[in-house]
């Protein structure tokens, strides 16, 4: 457990102070290049075109990280599976930086390049959206894919389970689907599915802990949440309603006597009025990244309690 905290904390800050070698390195173009010469090889063989065809294009590259992962487990003390750990949780992370694509919508400065720089936070063939609550969503759902389904299950596989969660979101969302067969990329979906629905569970909880408990579990349950299907969609809701609470504490903390017009209604101060300012997706990544922490604040106490036992 505790080599597992040290390579997320390792990798996280590796992503933030070496952001030109996350660029450079995390490339996914190679198992796009290996589905389309499994379906030129494979043509129409039943396993291929059939619902879990997806499967065959997963496990080669994870069958070699699983035995890389087996291998260097107790060489050097552990350091070995350390540093391979390290090394497959930053190259899966990702694997655009959310930060930097959320800064570059609230610094655009004119309709065109701000809409050119939300693109980056829809799928490909997704028309990007510039209303507030669209783009609080797709922070939230790029959250999800980019940083908590990944460490979740690095969390629970190591290694394997950090790549199996970005190739298989690789194999709905990116370059990689098209090359995949129309029944091979419904069961992709369905496995994709299934390992977001544990990790939108979970940030839903960190999100009602950093922020406001029942307006969180109310808009769980309304989103479908409670709900025992693999379907991850009220995590959008849950952003949203996050977001709307914190703008209504925000307009209440700045609310005072100075605030209110002569007849008593509240005046709703400049900085919620600028919508130019995107305050949205300013509170949005706020609440990303305070949910970031409380997971690694919660895997910290279970290292801590550990040595303690």
């Amino acid at each position: 457990m505790s080599a597992t905290l040290i390579a997320t904390v390792v990798a996280l800050a590796l992503g933030h102070l070496a952001q030109s070698l996350a660029a450079s390195v995390r490339h996914y173009g190679w198992f796009a290049d290996w589905i389309r010469w499994l379906d030129t090889r494979l043509g129409d063989n039943g396993a291929w075109r059939g619902r879990w065809g997806v499967v065959l294009a997963l496990l080669p590259p994870l069958l070699a990280v699983g035995l890389f992962q087996a291998a260097l487990a107790a060489p050097l003390y552990g350091l070995a599976g350390l540093l391979f750990g390290v090394a497959v949780l930053f190259y899966a992370w990702g694997p655009r930086d959310l930060d930097l694509d959320v800064d570059a919508i609230v610094e655009a400065r004119d309709p065109s390049s701000r809409l050119t720089a939300a693109a980056a936070l829809y799928p490909d063939g997704q028309p990007p959206s510039l209303e507030p609550g669209a783009l609080v969503e797709a922070v939230f759902v790029n959250a999800q894919r980019r940083w908590f389904g990944v460490l979740l299950w690095f969390l629970l596989l190591g290694p394997f389970g950090a790549l199996l969660y970005r190739l298989t979101a690789i194999a709905v969302d990116g370059e990689a689907a098209r090359f995949l067969p129309p029944a091979a990329r419904d069961g992709a979906r369905v496995l994709l599915g299934a390992l977001d629905w544990p990790v939108a569970q979970l940030m839903t909880l960190a999100l009602a802990l950093v922020g406001n408990f029942d307006t969180v579990l109310g808009a769980w349950r309304d989103g479908g949440g409670a709900s025992l299907r693999l379907d991850s969609g009220f995590l959008a809701a849950v952003g949203r309603a996050s977001v709307r609470s914190e703008l209504a504490d925000e307009a209440a903390d700045y609310a005072s006597d100075d605030d209110r017009g002569g007849d008593g209604e509240m005046i709703t101060p400049p900085a919620i009025l600028n919508l130019s300012d995107l305050p949205e997706l300013r509170d949005a990544m706020s609440l990303v990244w305070r949910s970031l922490l409380l997971w690694l604040a919660i895997l910290a106490l279970f290292v801590i309690a550990g040595w303690v036992s």
